[in-house]
Parts: structure tokens; sequence; C-alpha cells
């Protein structure tokens, strides 16, 4: 019983619903769940196969076939679309943007809910329950979306990654927040939790041109160089502060250009993604992340359609 109880607080905390959100996820009353949740009553077997494969979800496994991984990468590089379809739909658009931005926002503690960022975006609404931050962090995240966007657009297949472009990006996105927006960090740098060695600040600018000249070159495995190539993004480090944010960008728009559905990274899946970044990043593994990626490629495809 303490097991499985202890798997469900983690759940909990790890993703930030409330006892009814986890409920709804395990197809139980909330009544149930409860009782699990503090130890009155344990779970049959159905339940306790549900929530292995919840925990695995939110809270990331070591345990990850590579059968798995090529199942779910092929049903990914099925999942096709484009620049000119997103730009030409402008539902879909707003409906991508809001949802990119909460997502990318929440896993760096953003408290606004979809419906705030939309009020936000598209009602020019400012919220009294919001601090001015986390609205400048939407309108600001939007701001940097429809730049790649535009810039993909014209450039079409001839798009490439620049430091000029993605300090644009960064300055865009930081704009109002930091001082030092649009420039490389000068200073060292640690993500606190994490064992991840980041890049000296005096080589930034020099390792930007390998990872630019990387995520350019033509592949035919698209959904690993999506996940090494945001992966040492990540570990390169670039800025003071927003390189998730920027690095998530990166990666919505280099999978566009590869005629892929953009992957959005749920927040509430931000321990799992963090997991396998630092898999990635430490143990020069990709496998992990190359799954997470095509998870979330095959989710913003059904929300497209």
């Amino acid at each position: 019983m303490e097991k499985y109880r202890a798997k469900l607080a983690k759940i909990l905390a790890a993703s930030g619903w409330s006892q009814e959100n986890l409920a709804d996820k395990l197809a139980v009353t909330f009544v149930t769940l409860n009782k699990w949740v503090n130890g009155k009553a344990e779970p049959r077997a159905g339940a306790r196969e549900r929530i292995e494969v919840l925990f695995a979800e939110i809270l990331g496994t070591d345990d990850i076939a590579s059968k798995d991984v090529l199942l779910t990468k092929q049903t990914a590089l099925t999942r096709k679309f484009g620049v000119n379809k997103l730009l030409g739909n402008r539902a879909v658009l707003d409906r991508i943007t809001v949802n990119l931005t909460y997502h990318s926002n929440g896993t760096e503690g953003s408290t606004m809910t979809e419906k705030d960022v939309e009020a936000v975006l598209f009602d020019n609404k400012v919220l009294r329950n919001r601090t001015t931050v986390e609205q400048r962090e939407a309108v600001n995240h939007q701001a940097a979306l429809n730049f790649l966007l535009d810039e993909l657009k014209t450039q079409g297949k001839k798009f490439t990654f620049t430091a000029d472009l993605l300090k644009t990006v960064h300055l865009r996105l930081m704009n109002g927040i930091i001082s030092n927006a649009g420039e490389y960090r000068n200073h060292g740098a640690r993500i606190r939790g994490a064992f991840i060695p980041l890049a000296n600040y005096i080589k930034i600018s020099k390792l930007i041109k390998v990872w630019c000249a990387m995520v350019n070159v033509e592949t035919e495995d698209p959904i690993r160089l999506l996940a090494v190539s945001h992966a040492e993004f990540e570990r390169i480090h670039p800025f003071s502060d927003g390189n998730g944010r920027t690095g998530r960008l990166l990666l919505f728009i280099k999978a566009l250009h590869l005629g892929l559905a953009p992957p959005v990274i749920n927040k509430e899946r931000r321990s799992a993604y963090y997991k396998y970044l630092e898999i990635c990043q430490t143990r020069e593994l990709s496998e992990p992340l190359e799954k997470f990626i095509a998870e979330a490629i095959i989710r913003t495809s059904n929300l497209l359609e």
C-alpha cells in the first residue's frame, strides 16, 4: 500500500494536478483516489498498472525499450505539418500559440492558466491576480514565436539558424524582463538541482556557431536531431536567463522546418523532460529524449487536428 501511496504523492507534486485531476487521469472517483492517497485503501491490479504507467509518464523512467522508441518515432514522422499550413489557419495558429506559451512559461514556474494566456494575448486584458512579469512573459513569448514563424515562412527551405537569429529570439523573449536580453551571459552558471556541467561563458560564441552548423545539417533521423540539438543548446546555456523557453521555441521551429508537427513540452511532464535532458547531456544517451519529443509531436498533431 505504501508504495502506491508514495507514487501518487510524487505524481501530484510533479504534475501540479489536484486530486480531482489525478482521479480523472486514473479513471476513478475522487473518493477512491483520496482513500489511496491517505492510505485507507489499496488500489487493485488494474489501477496499480495505470498508476505505474502514469508515474513513468510524469516522472520519467530508466526502462525504455529501443523498440518502443522506434515505434513512437515512426508514428511521429507521419505527423506532417508545415509553417504555411499553420499560418494559413488563424484559429489553429491561435490555439497552438496559447498552448505553447502556457506550457513553456508554466514549465518555468508561471502560474497563469491557459485562459489567462488567451485573455492577455488576444483580449489585451491586464490581470489583477497575475504578476506583471508573468503577463509580460506571455506577450513576449508570442512576439518571439511570431518572429520565428515569419522568418521560416520568408526563407522557406533556406531557413538557417544563426547566432544573430538566436540573439534576436532571446531579445524578443526577454525584453523588459532582464537587462541583458539578446546578449550572451558573461559569467558562470549552473542549473539548481541538476548536475549538468554547463559551458564556460568564454566559449559560448564558438559553441553556438558549432551548434548552428549541427542543427542546420540535413538528416535522415530528424527526431534524433531535434533531441540532440535541444539537449546541446540547453547544455551551452548561452544566456543568463530564458534558456529553456528559447530552446523550446527553437525546437518548435526546427520541427516545422523539417515538416513535422511542432512538439510542445507539456508542463505536467517537466520532471520527465528534465530527466531525459540530463541523461542525454551527461550520458550521451538520446533515446529517452527522442521518445519524449516524438510523443510531444504526436500530442501537438492531435491538438492541431
